[in-house]
């Protein structure tokens, strides 16, 4: 069995269209622990709404949010990534009281190169529309806060890439 290079549980974020899906699963290959799927999490009345247009309701995220801190708690100590937008703050507060080791990957880009890769992209439930409400919703990291930007300019494996180098420089969990 490969030995995790990072003991470090990571959720990959951002608002959608910034390539969380796709980063995710190369991120965990390059750090050597499993990946998870954050829209996996969703209860089906959650992907109904979003597919329906209409942008979640904090009460529709929080069990969703719960559902991935278990995981993340579960792989404490052991490493993991898995994906979850994690705009606001408080999303980020109820994962960390749930993984307190947890640390973010945030996936930033303009809104333009973000709607041209979603204009792109088949078979997902988000539709470009619900992009300016994601933005309008999105809390970008704090100083407190445990994580790394990453620019999503460059193909995939540039990206995960210099998420793997940010994520290095970060102190080892406690």
């Amino acid at each position: 069995m490969q030995q995790p290079q990072t003991p470090h549980v990571v959720v990959v974020m951002g608002v959608a269209g910034t390539g969380k899906t796709t980063i995710g699963p190369l991120l965990a290959a390059r750090l050597g622990v499993p990946y998870a799927e954050g829209d996996d999490f969703h209860p089906p009345a959650n992907i109904a709404k979003m597919s329906a247009g209409t942008p979640l309701d904090d009460d529709d995220r929080w069990p969703w949010l719960d559902a991935i801190g278990e995981w993340a708690h579960g792989r404490a100590g052991l490493g993991g990534v898995v994906s979850c937008s994690a705009l606001k703050r408080s999303y980020r507060d109820r994962l960390r009281a749930a993984a307190p080791g947890v640390v973010f990957v945030h996936l930033t880009g303009s809104r333009e190169l973000i709607a041209d890769r979603m204009s792109h992209r088949a078979g997902h439930f988000m539709p470009t529309a619900l992009l300016d409400s994601q933005f309008a919703t999105l809390q970008p990291l704090q100083a407190d806060e445990a994580g790394v930007a990453v620019d999503v300019a460059g193909g995939p494996e540039e990206i995960a890439s210099r998420a793997a180098d940010s994520l290095r420089a970060l102190p080892e969990p406690a």
